[in-house]
Parts: C-alpha cells; structure tokens; sequence
C-alpha cells in the first residue's frame, strides 16, 4: 500500500514557474517508478514526465526544456519544476506511483496559467 500526498498547485500567470512536491509513505521501497500526469478539461489524461528507481527519466515533447522531474529519497518525495508555464500547461496534475502490488495516484492538484 502507497499513500500519495500532493502539494504546489496554483494560478500563475504565464512564464511563471511552480513546483509540484508529491509525498509518497507506506510500501516505498517497492515503488519501481514514479511519473507526473495532467488532464486538460476535455481531454485524455496524458503522462507529462516519469523517473525511475534507477534515476533515469522521460519527459513529453511539450515539456521538454520548461519541466524538470526529480526526487528526494530522504523525504520520499517526487518534485515537478515547472518553468516558462504556457496557458495550455492548465490541468488537473496526478502524481503515480508503480508498484508491484498496484498502481498508486494521488488526489490530483489545480494548475492553472492565465493572466
């Protein structure tokens, strides 16, 4: 069992920046995987950036150079910088957490860009 806690969402006008934190407790040593999604109202959730347990990490096109996913091990916690925000970055942000009893999804956090 994973329990996920996110924090950091807000309104920001754009080319702001905000920081995502995402507190993992319960099973952590298990988790293999760990990644940030977003959905945009009407459309399909779609994965934003994911790192592994190994460190290595993948971004989408759209965020490449302006996102930057990272961890902390000490404090068990996942952390999406997000710089240069556009109004399409707008969306529900869900952090995950892989696991080989199951997937994990926090409550989901508002993001929203807009002057």
């Amino acid at each position: 069992q994973v329990q996920l806690v996110e924090s950091g969402g807000g309104l920001v006008q754009p080319g702001g920046s905000l920081r995502l934190s995402c507190a993992a407790s319960g099973s952590i040593f298990s988790i293999s995987a760990m990644g940030w999604y977003r959905q945009a109202p009407g459309k399909q959730r779609e994965l934003v950036a994911t790192i592994f347990s190994g460190g290595s990490t993948n971004y989408a096109d759209s965020v490449k150079g302006r996102f930057t996913i990272s961890r902390d091990n000490t404090k068990n916690t996942m952390y999406l910088q997000m710089n240069s925000l556009k109004p399409e970055d707008t969306a529900v942000y869900y952090c995950k957490a892989t696991h080989p009893f199951g997937t994990y999804w926090g409550q989901g956090t508002q993001v929203t860009v807009s002057s």
